[in-house]
Formats: structure tokens, C-alpha cells, sequence
């Protein structure tokens, strides 16, 4: 059985090669089909990729809140978080390790040096969040606690703010504008990159009680908290936070919460959800080209028959058996196949590197071992799926009219 199916396979590859533009042209569906799934997979996967390298730096204990900006006004009032919910949240929650504000400044009124301008959002923030955030200067200092306890106006920009302004490789010591008030940069960030069409780059931060002094909190409703727990007490801190918020919000029972608390692992699922589903209805659409291949396919083999059908009749009075036969056809079915599903797994990872190399500060495409089995698994099902019908033709064929086949 297994010198049968060698020589099925030798008979399959020398057929293939005595017609190998039309074989190549027979397999160009499952090839197409195979190189755009691998395309989008490797497209998606390389995201997904950057997205987790992401939130690592977050870790599994940490949790995001924020507005509930869904809900823009509640109960006839304006959705934020003030410093008043920070303070709360300090005293009285237990167990919570760190917790840290950001709020953003209006874009609007931008930073300004020598005529150049950046449109860059201003945060207002603690000296915690560069540690929180993985985040630390390049070139001078990141923001310490003498700022915030002086309200001090000093500045800790990113790299493309550097660049929007114009400002010197390093900028320590030069003055920008924000709004009416002067700031002195003390630190240029290290560069991270694009994340999410997000350039991570162009960022600016203050002091969070210089922050409050230039805007209101109330004013500024989009502030957010981070904070920091042990990961067995992360439920827990959680609910507590939830009743301190609402008791400061004056929400009464039954009514639903104007804030959103979320782990940072929660944020990242939901993100993997949505990447999935893009893989998967991609995948699907991009898929129909592997079925309108595999009926290329049968079509070639079944022509094939009819071209050997002589040959047929030979094998079957030499003693060949039906499945012999049957064998035989469906073996070159499945080779062509899989042939054209490794040429599309090499052509849809070169398109990949390609794509993703083309798009500005987009991550590297990444092919990951499941899409691999996957695409080369659905396309020796092709294989046998279409293959099938052309080899019980030659099965059936009766030696005696084979033989007599002109």
C-alpha cells in the first residue's frame, strides 16, 4: 500500500511537470485564495502582535477609569471625573497600590515656538504615570513631585512634538507656548512609535496641578485614572471603587454608573475580539477563491480522464483495481493543491511583509503556526473534496472501451 502510494505521488508530480503551465494555471485559484488569506491573517496578527506588546507594560493588575462617555450628559448634568473622585478614591479605597490622574488639555489652542505649531493634546499628569506607562525621557527628565507641589510650568514632550516645532535635537531648556502660558521643556521622551494609528510620538505633558490651575477639572471632562492593585484583590478594589464614585456622583440606587471601570486585560480581549472577527469574515470572503479553484480543479481533472483514458484501460488489464485507480487520481488532485497552497503561503507572507512595510509606522506582518496548518489543511481538502468526482470517473471507466479509446 505505501509503494503504491509513493508511486501515486511520482505519477502525480511527473504528470504535473509534462504540464506544468496548466497545472500552474489549474492551481492559480488556490494559489490567489491561499496568498490573501495568509495576507490579512499575517496583516491582523502583526497588529494583534503590537497591541498585547502594548498593554504589558500596563500588567494584569491595572485598571482604567474614565467617563462613561456614552452617556454625555446624566441626569441634566456634564459626565467627568474630578480631583475631588481622585482624593476619594486615595482615601478611602484599600488595597489599591497606586493611583494616578490624566487629564487632556483642548487640542485647540496647541503648543506654539518661533511660529511653528503643534496640535498636540497637553495631559496633565503625575510623576506615576511614566513609570505606569513604561514611559521615560530620552533627553533630560521625566516630571517629579517638587513640579506638581509648585505647580510648576514645565514640559515633557514627544518626539514628534520635537519635530512638529522644530524645536532643537535636544530641546531641554527652550520655552513653548500653550494657550497664554509659557513652558519651560525639561525632557524629551524616548520614541515608541505608532500604535493603533496612534502615534505615540506626539504627546506633551504637564504638571496635573498645573494642569488644574490653567483649566478646571470640570471643565476638562475627559480625565481619566490609573491605577495599580494586587491581582488576587483586583475584583475587590474594583467594587470599592465603583460605591466611592457613586457615592460621590450622588447616583442613586438603581440608576446605572456615569464612569467605566475596566482592567487593562479586559480592554486588550475586547480588542483580540474584534481582530478575530476581522480574520475570520476576511478570511471567509477571501476563502471563496479556494472554492472557485478547487471547481478549476476538477474541471482540469476531469479532462485529465478523458485525456488518459487509454492509459487507464492499460493499467486495468495489467490488474489495477478500481481504488487503484481511484487512488491515483485523487493523489495528483491533492498535489496540485497543496503545490498551489505553498506557493500562495510564500506569496501571501512576501505580500504581508510588503503591505506592512509600505504603511507608515505600521507593525510587522506576522504569520502565526495555526494559519500555516490551516491554509495548507484547506487546500488538501480542495483537493479531496474536487478531486473525488474525476477519480470515480476513471474508477468506473470499463478496461475493455478504455482500450478501444481513440
Amino acid at each position: 500500500m505505501i509503494f503504491l502510494i509513493l508511486e501515486s505521488f511520482r505519477s502525480a508530480l511527473h504528470s504535473i511537470r509534462a504540464n506544468a503551465l496548466r497545472s500552474f494555471l489549474t492551481s492559480l485559484g488556490i494559489i490567489i485564495g491561499v496568498a490573501s488569506i495568509i495576507t490579512v491573517v499575517s496583516l491582523v496578527q502583526g497588529l494583534q502582535a503590537s497591541i498585547d506588546q502594548q498593554f504589558e507594560s500596563l500588567g494584569s493588575n491595572s485598571l482604567i477609569i474614565q467617563p462613561d462617555f456614552n452617556q454625555q450628559e446624566y441626569e441634566g448634568r456634564d459626565v467627568y471625573l474630578s480631583e475631588d473622585d481622585l482624593l476619594a478614591i486615595r482615601k478611602r479605597v484599600v488595597g489599591l497600590d497606586s493611583v494616578t490622574p490624566q487629564v487632556f488639555l483642548s487640542a485647540a489652542q496647541g503648543l506654539t515656538y518661533r511660529g511653528n505649531r503643534s496640535s498636540v493634546d497637553v495631559r496633565g499628569v503625575e510623576p506615576d504615570l511614566f513609570v505606569l506607562d513604561d514611559t521615560f525621557a530620552d533627553r533630560g527628565r521625566e516630571l517629579i513631585a517638587a513640579d506638581l507641589i509648585g505647580r510648576s510650568r514645565v514640559m515633557v514632550i514627544g518626539d514628534k512634538v520635537r519635530r512638529d516645532l522644530k524645536l532643537p535635537n535636544d530641546p531641554v531648556g527652550e520655552f513653548v507656548q500653550f494657550g497664554l502660558d509659557w513652558f519651560k521643556i525639561v525632557g524629551l521622551l524616548e520614541i515608541k512609535g505608532n500604535f493603533l494609528g496612534q502615534d505615540l510620538d506626539n504627546v506633551a505633558y504637564i504638571p496635573f496641578t498645573t494642569a488644574n490651575s490653567i483649566t478646571p477639572t470640570h471643565a476638562n471632562p475627559f480625565m481619566i485614572f490609573l491605577a495599580k492593585a494586587d491581582p488576587d484583590e483586583l475584583d475587590w478594589v474594583r467594587q470599592q471603587i465603583r460605591q466611592v464614585l457613586r457615592k460621590e456622583h450622588k447616583i442613586q440606587p438603581g440608576k446605572p454608573d456615569d464612569f467605566k471601570i475596566e482592567s487593562s486585560e479586559q480592554i486588550q480581549q475586547s480588542i483580540a475580539q474584534v481582530t478575530g472577527i476581522i480574520t475570520v469574515v476576511f478570511g471567509g470572503i477571501v476563502g471563496i477563491s479556494l472554492l472557485v479553484g478547487g471547481i478549476g480543479i476538477m474541471n482540469i481533472m476531469l479532462v485529465s480522464v478523458t485525456e488518459r483514458t487509454r492509459e487507464i484501460g492499460i493499467c486495468k488489464a495489467l490488474g489495477a483495481t478500481r481504488a487503484d485507480i481511484m487512488l491515483q487520481f485523487l493523489i495528483e488532485a491533492v498535489v496540485l493543491c497543496l503545490l498551489g497552497g505553498l506557493i500562495g503561503l510564500a506569496a501571501g507572507f512576501g505580500l504581508g511583509k510588503v503591505i506592512a512595510n509600505m504603511i507608515p509606522n505600521f507593525t510587522p506582518a506576522v504569520v502565526p503556526l495555526w494559519a500555516v496548518f490551516l491554509a495548507l489543511g484547506f487546500s488538501t481538502g480542495v483537493g479531496v473534496l474536487f478531486g473525488l468526482l474525476p477519480a470515480a470517473k476513471a474508477a468506473r471507466l470499463d478496461p475493455i472501451e478504455s482500450l478501444r479509446y481513440e
